[in-house]
Order: structure tokens, then sequence, then C-alpha cells
């Protein structure tokens, strides 16, 4: 039997809500900026095989000592069961998404798709009867994606986009049933982020040197620093622990809801940092959808249980 998660030293005053919400703050800063640093590697010197040998090579490095000293080998199936979901399946196809689509698009289809498909699953697997609040909140998150998934699929300058955009929704489902998965076997989310990161390095660093496109090569010292440190440490590591311990403070519905206020933070981030525009429809999209995660992100003890 699992132990309840610990919390960290200076949020133990806090209630459970306070923990979760806190705790989906840090995803959302953390996420916002993986969208925008791996869309900035995608296009320039690593394939998105590249960017998953960093993510897993330096997250395995630290993570696979303390797996193998605290998990008993009889629990390890449930860890790979992880890492198919919330490892290398969630981390192959956003980075593919991001060789078509901007990062933009990421915030909308991987953010706004995983509350999305986490209550539509909620409510086929388990009876989950929805409240009025997550109803509203799910309208307006597809209104969103809707407005943005428009213009890739109906402008003849984004032809390839759509790719990226079906990558990122495939990259969202996989992400939710990662979280569902947690909430419904009560791991501690430091085991599951140690053991993520070290079947993931473990099963997918042979395949990659033996047989998958690398340029890793090609890579400057400075490229090679953000983006080992930003996948192998802040995305594979503090954003996962702490997606995993929102998820069993405040549930996995509140939890993927606040997930969706990523784009808007995304979106003006790409913008700043690497020149991509914003039309008025995807900046429409963005609020519209931004809105709908607030809404979705309200205490609601229905939704907690």
């Amino acid at each position: 039997m699992q132990a309840e998660p610990d919390a960290p030293s200076g949020l133990r005053g806090l209630s459970d809500i306070q923990k979760g919400a806190l705790a989906g703050i840090v995803v959302v800063l953390c996420w916002s900026g993986f969208n925008i640093v791996s869309r900035f590697g995608s296009t320039g010197t690593f394939t998105p095989f590249d960017l998953a040998a960093l993510r897993y090579s330096i997250s395995g490095l630290i993570a696979l000592p303390l797996f193998l000293t605290r998990v008993a080998v009889r629990d390890w199936p449930r860890y790979m069961v992880l890492t198919l979901f919330g490892g290398l399946g969630y981390a192959l196809l956003v980075y593919s998404g991001f060789s078509f689509a901007p990062s933009a698009h990421a915030g909308v289809f991987v953010n706004g798709g995983i509350p999305f498909w986490t209550v539509i699953m909620l409510g086929i697997g388990s009876g989950f009867r929805i409240p009025r609040a997550v109803l509203i909140a799910l309208l307006l998150s597809t209104c969103g994606l809707l407005l943005i998934a428009s213009e890739s699929l109906f402008a003849p300058r984004h032809g390839t986009e759509w790719i990226g955009d079906l990558l990122f929704l495939c990259a969202a489902l996989t992400w939710a049933i990662f979280g569902l998965l947690m909430r419904r076997w009560q791991i501690q989310p430091k085991l599951a982020v140690l053991g993520i990161a070290s079947f993931a390095a473990v099963s997918y660093l042979p395949v990659y040197l033996l047989w998958l496109p690398k340029t890793i090569a090609n890579a400057s010292w400075g490229d090679l620093l953000l983006q080992g440190t930003y996948q192998g440490v802040i995305a594979a590591l503090l954003a996962s622990g702490m997606y995993s311990y929102a998820i069993q403070k405040i549930g996995a519905s509140q939890a993927s809801m606040m997930l969706a206020l990523v784009p808007a933070v995304s979106a003006i981030g790409a913008y700043l940092l690497l020149g991509e525009s914003i039309s008025l429809t995807v900046a429409i999209g963005i609020i519209v959808v931004s809105a709908g995660a607030a809404l979705g992100a309200l205490p609601n003890r229905k939704a907690v249980r």
C-alpha cells in the first residue's frame, strides 16, 4: 500500500486544495517554458528523438539509483505502465508535434486537450457526473481548440500544421491516462517521477543510440545545456512531480483544468522570445480556452471526489 504523498515543508500548513493549486501553478509555469524551449529545439539543431534522449538520459541518471533502492521489484509493472503513457508516449508525441506546429498550438492542443480527455474518460469509465461548471469549462475550451484548429486545417500557408495538432492531441490523451492512473493507484509523486525517468532511460536510450536519426553532435554547448536542463530536470522531474502531487490533492479533473491556462503564457512567451506571430483567431482561441481553464479549476467538491 502506497504512503500518502509527502508535502514540501513550506506547504504543510495549507489545505489540500491550496497545496494542489500551488503545485498546479508550478506546472503551468514549467510547461509554458517547455513549449517554447521544445519548439526552439525542434526547429533548430535537434530531432525529436534527440530531445527525448536529453530528457531521459539526464533524468534517468539522477533517478535510477534512487528508484532501485526505494521501490520493490514486485511493484515495477505499474511504473512501466506509467512510463508508457506519462513518459515515452507523451514525450515522443509532443516533440514530434513541435516539428510541424508552433508552440501556441501546443499550448492549446496539449494543455487544452488534457482536461478534455480527462473528463471524458472519467465520465465513460466511472460514471462521473460532470458538474455544470465543468461542462461550461469544457465547452469554452473546445471552442478555443476549434478556433485554433480552423487556422491550421484550412489555411494553405499552414499546410502541415494539422499533423502537429494531431500529435499534440494524442500526447494530451496519453498524459490524461497517466494522470488518471496516478489518481487510481495512489503512487507517491516522487516515486512515480523516479520510476518513469528510470524505465524511460533504460528502454529508450539503447534504441536511440543504435537506430534512431540524430543530429545532436551538431549542437552547441549552449543549446545542449539549455535543452538538457529544461528537458531532463524541469520537465521530466519537477513538472511531472508537481502534476502528480496536484492530482492527488485536488483530483485529476481539477488539476488537468489548470493546465489549460498554459496557452496564454506560452503564446505570449513565444511571441516575445521566438518572434512567432499571434493572429486574431489564435488570440481569441487562447482567451476562450484560458477562460474555460480558469472556470474548470475552481474548487468543486463533486469534481474533487
